[in-house]
């Protein structure tokens, strides 16, 4: 996959935008490999894409995005976006397409490039963060590509889901965390059938300590 429309719109005009007039402070970038990574973060709101977007910036990336809440022509219309800004589309109530995607998204580490992930699976209604669904422990363990975990604080504030446009004040914080490596788990699970008890308790574990760092990340820890 090429680098898309969305990578090279967000790398010249809207990261730069986002960052001058929102982000107040980014903390822990050199918490981020040199190598391709996996990035996963809280998602309250659509500055989301753009902040981490510009974190990635200006090496390739990719996010996974969902379809299956948007109908009629706008649903047209998001599909073909996402092809055009070479995002990874996911339709959550077809199995196949789940499949589709997790193969695509391996396609794309194995490429050297960028996965965005938002392992809650759609944008939080209230700014707390939700229970992570277990698709990027799944695509982990087929790749052993590192997972970088990200909070970001502020931007359920400027933009939540009900807004369509931002407010406009300095005031997002984002927190990178260390990348997780779970080599025990991975050299576990390689010896494992992926419909097995043990690869399922696997993929909860590393799912259960992304989310907590998230949640830590973002100032939501318990």
């Amino acid at each position: 996959m090429k680098l898309g429309f969305f990578s090279f719109v967000s790398r010249y005009t809207i990261v730069p935008l986002v960052r001058f007039f929102l982000v107040k402070e980014v903390n822990g970038y050199e918490n981020m490999p040199k190598s391709n990574f996996i990035l996963v973060s809280n998602h309250s709101s659509y500055l989301d894409l753009y902040i981490n977007g510009g974190l990635c910036t200006p090496k390739r990336f990719h996010f996974i995005g969902q379809v299956d809440t948007w109908k009629g022509l706008k649903g047209i219309l998001v599909r073909m976006y996402y092809r055009m800004a070479s995002v990874i589309s996911i339709d959550r109530s077809s199995k196949n397409s789940k499949k589709e995607a997790v193969e695509k998204a391996v396609e794309v580490l194995n490429n050297g490039e960028i996965l965005i992930i938002y392992p809650e699976g759609r944008r939080s209604r209230d700014g707390k963060i939700q229970q992570g669904r277990p698709g990027t422990a799944r695509i982990f363990l087929k790749t052993g590509i590192p997972i970088v975990p990200v909070g970001i604080i502020g931007a359920f504030e400027l933009m939540p889901p009900h807004k369509k446009f931002p407010k406009i004040k300095k005031n997002i914080r984002v927190n990178i965390g260390k990348p997780f490596y779970f080599e025990k788990e991975l050299a576990e699970a390689g010896n494992l059938d992926e419909d097995s008890l043990r690869h399922r308790e696997i993929v909860s574990q590393i799912t259960a300590k992304i989310m907590d760092a998230i949640r830590n990340l973002a100032g939501q820890g318990r």
